[in-house]
């Protein structure tokens, strides 16, 4: 897979002329999750040459593929990445920090991570992981019947939210190491493990019932996390972002 995916990027710089800055693996397979018929969901960063900049008509600033078989890969212009970056985008935010990375132009990484650390917008994130936990359990637990998936999805973001209202970092993209940093229940922590077990054996959509270790940790966290976000932030400046853009472009 890790050649066939390389061949995709090679394939997407040649027809699109633009370099591939940055390529990495996000979602189930990211958080060491992945069910045996996840897909591979693989996410990159690219800058094109000078004159595509050099235009007043819009220009297109995503490439994305068609999905095949099980693989799904698409990426963002480096400039829609720059200005994502400074509302503290939590999808990017987990593009750069992935555990697994299938391409990376070392300069060009060390510093967009510097600057996401540096952009970073605690309460912005709080709320988005907090949202999406909310979703997740109005939408598709708090039935009779849900399914590993949408049980870790939104444990996962519960503790980001934790991580984020505890140490006031990025929250790490591994769920091992999430769940390390911010799980002190040995109920909760033997739940996840067996629903990791579970996850990893099980097809995407299979349904299981409700847990009540996890329905009580799930509901809890909403009353508690309410009261309990941090302080809102400003963002950082914009020259900041577009030293590092006009670096990458000019040369």
């Amino acid at each position: 897979m890790e050649m066939r995916i390389e061949e995709t990027l090679e394939r997407i710089e040649w027809e699109h002329d633009v370099d591939i800055l940055y390529a990495c693996e996000s979602g189930s397979r990211a958080w060491g999750f992945a069910s045996s018929d996840s897909d591979y969901d693989v996410r990159f960063i690219y800058a094109g040459r000078l004159n595509h900049y050099l235009t007043v008509a819009k220009t297109r600033d995503v490439i994305e593929l068609p999905i095949v078989d099980d693989l799904d890969i698409n990426g963002w212009d480096v400039k829609k990445a720059l200005s994502l970056l400074r509302v503290s985008n939590p999808t990017l935010l987990e593009w750069l920090h992935s555990p697994v990375v299938y391409r990376a132009d070392s300069e060009f990484l060390s510093a967009i991570r510097d600057l996401s650390v540096k952009a970073m917008r605690p309460r912005a994130l709080c709320y988005h992981y907090l949202s999406m936990a909310k979703n997740n359990w109005r939408n598709d637990i708090d039935k009779a019947h849900t399914t590993a998936k949408k049980y870790l999805y939104t444990l996962r973001a519960l503790l980001c939210v934790k991580w984020i209202v505890e140490r006031n970092t990025i929250p790490p993209v591994s769920f091992d190491e999430l769940v390390r940093g911010t799980v002190t229940s040995e109920a909760l922590w033997g739940a996840i493990d067996s629903l990791l077990t579970l996850k990893a054996e099980s097809k995407e959509k299979e349904k299981m019932l409700r847990h009540r270790v996890f329905d009580a940790f799930i509901l809890t966290s909403f009353e508690t996390f309410e009261d309990k976000l941090p302080a809102e932030s400003g963002r950082l400046d914009v020259a900041e972002f577009d030293k590092l853009f006009v670096q990458l472009v000019a040369n």
